[in-house]
């Protein structure tokens, strides 16, 4: 008697780009991987909202630059409503300013438009697993930025007060963690992440997500 195995859930995909003759093809591709339902696109971030307010949605495959609500507005505002939904940013943009803007805002990945369609695949499956995907030139900029703040003005080191957990989560969020995942990688709850990450960030005096991911890179934690 052969025992019948149970095929891992579909992963609920969005797909929102302002051009149809990006987002409709991606949505094929996509359907073809097997373990990706693309539930519905969108041409901007408004109808984002609105598909996920209507149906289970667990990945947003998010272009940046829309119409009506852009990507990075898009993402903030699924983070206050629909903090399940993990956001995997596929753009043509990687310059700093909106490769911060959208970690800031909560993406959990972040890719170009240069990405192969198993690249796409494979980082719409980690960030439903609560992990993070940042693409070659995505992280080389981050480094960059990161080594030409210190060459101008010298990256101050973490206070030696931090403790060994606050350090632990430090490096998560700069492998660009949510709060969620990370309560459940240390096992820990989300309130007490919380607590944390206001203690790291008073101590350390880090501004927001962003500059987290630019501390922990530059300390060698992520």
């Amino acid at each position: 008697m052969t025992e019948s195995v149970t095929a891992p859930p579909l992963i609920n995909v969005v797909v929102a780009d302002d051009q149809a003759s990006v987002r409709e093809p991606l949505a094929m591709v996509l359907a073809l991987a097997g373990d990706i339902d693309v539930v519905g696109t969108a041409s901007n971030g408004r109808e984002v909202l609105d598909i996920a307010a209507g149906r289970p949605v667990d990945v947003v495959l998010m272009d940046l630059r829309m119409p009506v609500m852009d990507g990075t507005e898009a993402i903030r505002r699924l983070g206050e409503t629909h903090p399940d939904v993990a956001v995997v940013v596929l753009t043509t943009f990687a310059d700093d300013d909106s490769i911060m803007a959208a970690l800031a805002a909560g993406a959990r990945g972040y890719l170009t438009k240069n990405a192969g369609r198993e690249d796409i695949a494979r980082a719409i499956r980690a960030a439903a697993a609560g992990q993070s995907v940042l693409d070659r030139e995505v992280r080389d900029r981050l480094l960059a930025a990161v080594t030409g703040a210190r060459d101008s003005t010298p990256e101050e080191p973490l206070p030696e007060d931090l403790t060994p957990r606050e350090r632990e989560v430090l490096a998560l969020i700069g492998r660009g963690l949510p709060n969620r995942a990370i309560a459940e990688q240390l096992f820990i709850s989300e309130a007490t992440v919380k607590t944390h990450i206001n203690n790291l960030f008073a101590k350390a005096r880090i501004r927001d997500r962003a500059d987290a991911v630019r501390r922990a890179i530059a300390a060698g934690l992520a």
